[in-house]
């Protein structure tokens, strides 16, 4: 059984790496979000396993994201994505609920071991 994930990412070409790491390794990309609004509206529509959230975006950023969705639904599961040097927002976004976070450019391992620890 495939697990449902959403990805939430500006670029475009990065939620293509992303989904294609995913979809080779048995999991379901149900929805794509390009921004923070986007992702909170999609995981309502969608419920999904997981969420990978960009850290950085226009509109809502993922860090306001998160707490949006945790608030609709305090047990979702969200993966923080950031760049380098980033170190003050991913500590705010695991102390608003992100279970992990990723670091760019991807890993396909780092990404996957990210993903089973929070959903198996």
């Amino acid at each position: 059984m495939g697990k449902n994930i959403l990805i939430c990412d500006d670029a475009a070409f990065m939620r293509m790496m992303i989904k294609d790491i995913l979809t080779k390794n048995g999991y379901t990309v149900v929805a794509e979000a390009e921004n923070g609004l986007k992702a909170v509206e999609k995981y309502n529509e969608s419920q999904p396993d997981l969420v990978l959230m960009d850290i950085t975006m226009p509109e809502m950023d993922g860090i306001q994201a998160l707490k949006k969705i945790k608030s609709m639904d305090s047990s979702a599961k969200v993966i923080m994505c950031s760049a380098m040097g980033q170190q003050a927002m991913v500590i705010e976004s695991i102390q608003s609920g992100a279970k992990d976070f990723i670091v760019k450019p991807f890993q396909a391992d780092r990404v996957l071991e990210a993903v089973k620890k929070a959903i198996g």
